[in-house]
């Protein structure tokens, strides 16, 4: 996807070359895959389908590269709204052929010390993962915000970015959300607290 004729790039610097200097996209790819990683296995725990979809999220960064906004949040930000329509994506998929012939894609890429690093992810982030399954009972705009800021550490501008929403009504949701899980979880994930203050200092 290009940028509209007569309108200037938003990504407009170094970053906007990832969509066609493979050299810009595989410094970006290595500076940003561990991240993009750790968000996938929160969600995921499977590492052939974390492998799968580590990748789809860069593909999609190929695409995407031209709507980055440094103005809206860090790329960091950009990069997890991006996994979250991966991630659905797949999750919405319903084809079995579909679904194997991505899982044995995955299967031939990884090799035994592949598997093992992915797995040892998953594991180190199999407490945000249970966070993230027992956060599934809320509504899904009010979850999306709280996920961002409670498990995956962002500030609320940041989720917003993220989401494409502006941040009042990011707020708002989450001020819900974190109530909602008050009354149905108990309580909130640990990280919600540390977030929660670190957006009060900035």
């Amino acid at each position: 996807m290009g940028i509209p004729r007569g309108r200037p790039g938003p990504a407009a610097g170094p970053f906007s070359t990832i969509a066609h200097d493979p050299d810009a996209l595989e410094a970006f790819y290595r500076q940003h895959v561990a991240l993009v990683t750790r968000f996938v296995a929160r969600r995921v725990a499977d590492p052939h389908m974390v492998a799968d979809l580590t990748a789809q999220v860069f593909l999609a960064v190929i695409g995407s590269a031209h709507s980055y906004r440094p103005s809206r949040g860090p790329q960091s930000a950009w990069l997890y709204g991006i996994a979250r329509n991966v991630i659905a994506e797949e999750s919405r998929r319903s084809a079995s052929e579909r679904r194997a012939v991505g899982r044995i894609a995955g299967r031939r890429l990884l090799d035994e010390d592949d598997i093992a690093r992915l797995e040892e992810r998953i594991d180190a982030e199999s407490l945000g993962r249970a966070a993230y399954q027992a956060l599934a009972r809320l509504k899904e705009d009010e979850r999306a915000v709280l996920e961002l800021v409670a498990i995956d550490g962002l500030l609320v501008k940041e989720a917003a970015a993220a989401l494409g929403i502006r941040p009042g009504t990011a707020r708002a949701r989450l001020q819900r959300a974190r109530r909602a899980a008050r009354q149905t979880l108990g309580g909130l994930p640990a990280n919600d607290t540390r977030s929660a203050e670190v957006e009060t200092t900035r």
